[in-house]
C-alpha cells in the first residue's frame, strides 16, 4: 500500500512540474529583406530622381525596392516516455518485475513495480522442509495448491490433515470440506456428480419399469396359454363323455 501511494505521488509531481510543448509551424516567422538598387535602404515609398538638362532633354531615373520574405516552418518531435528496467531478480528471491510507460503530445508517464511469486515461494519452502527431514510438512505445504491437492486425492494418497494421513485424513477432509483449498471446484464437482447420479438413477428406474412390464406381460401370456390348454382338455373330456354316453345308448337300444 505504501509503495502504491509513493508511486501515485511521484506521478502527480511529474505532471505538476512538466511543461507543455506543442509542435506548431504557424508561429515561426523568419523574415529576410533584400533591397536592390543602391547600398542605402529606402523605406516609406521614397523615390530618388536625377535630372540632367542637356539640349533640352530630361532623363529621369527611378530606383525600385524589392522585399523578399521567406518563412521556414519547424516540426518539434514529441518526447518519448521510457519504461524503467525491472529485472527478474538473479538472487534466490521469488519476485517478478513489471514496468510500463505511456506518452502523449505534452507529457509522458512511466512506472514499474516488483510482485511476489507465491507459487515460487511455496516450492522453495517445501524444498527446505524436505531437506530438514520434514517430509509430511513439505507435502502439506505443497497441498495448499489446489492442483496438488486434487492430484493427491486422485492418486489415492490424500493430503495430511492435522497429523492424520491416508483414509483418516480423507475422512476429515470430507467432514470439514470447507477447509479444502479446492473447495469451490470440489462443490462444483459434487453438484455435477449428483446430477449425473440422478440421471443414471432415472435411467435405471425406467429400465426396471420396462423389465417389470415385460415380465408381467410374459406371465399373463403364460397364464393365458395354461387356461387355453385347460379349456382344451375340458373340451376333450366332454367330447369323450358324450361319445361314451352315445355308445351306451346305442348298446341299450340294441339290447332292448
Amino acid at each position: 500500500m505504501k509503495n502504491n501511494i509513493l508511486l501515485i505521488f511521484l506521478l502527480s509531481f511529474i505532471l505538476c512540474v512538466s511543461t507543455v510543448t506543442f509542435a506548431d509551424s504557424t508561429n515561426d516567422n523568419n523574415a529576410q529583406t533584400n533591397s536592390s538598387g543602391s547600398n542605402t535602404q529606402i523605406t516609406g515609398g521614397y523615390t530618388s530622381t536625377t535630372t540632367n538638362n542637356n539640349d533640352g532633354q530630361t532623363n529621369t531615373t527611378t530606383s525600385t525596392t524589392t522585399n523578399n520574405s521567406t518563412t521556414n516552418g519547424s516540426k518539434v518531435p514529441v518526447n518519448s516516455a521510457n519504461a524503467p528496467s525491472y529485472s527478474a531478480m538473479s538472487q534466490d528471491v521469488c519476485s517478478m518485475g513489471v514496468s510500463g510507460s505511456v506518452s502523449g503530445m505534452s507529457f509522458g508517464i512511466s512506472g514499474g513495480k516488483h510482485f511476489r511469486d507465491l507459487n515460487c515461494e511455496r516450492i522453495k519452502l517445501s524444498k527446505v522442509l524436505y531437506d530438514y527431514g520434514m517430509k509430511i510438512a513439505a507435502v502439506s505445504l505443497l497441498c495448499q495448491d489446489e492442483r496438488v491437492f486434487f492430484a493427491m486425492e486422485m492418486a489415492g494418497t490424500p493430503c495430511p490433515f492435522e497429523g492424520k494421513i491416508g483414509p483418516e485424513a480423507l475422512e476429515q477432509w470430507n467432514k470439514y470440506d470447507v477447509e479444502r483449498p479446492n473447495y469451490e471446484s470440489y462443490i462444483s464437482k459434487l453438484e455435477t456428480r449428483s446430477q449425473i447420479d440422478e440421471e443414471l438413477a432415472e435411467i435405471a428406474r425406467q429400465e426396471e419399469e420396462k423389465r417389470i412390464a415385460e415380465e408381467k406381460a410374459r406371465k399373463e401370456l403364460e397364464l393365458k396359454k395354461l387356461k387355453e390348454e385347460e379349456e382344451k382338455k375340458l373340451n376333450n373330456i366332454v367330447i369323450e363323455t358324450d361319445l361314451e354316453t352315445k355308445e351306451e345308448k346305442i348298446i341299450n337300444v340294441h339290447s332292448g
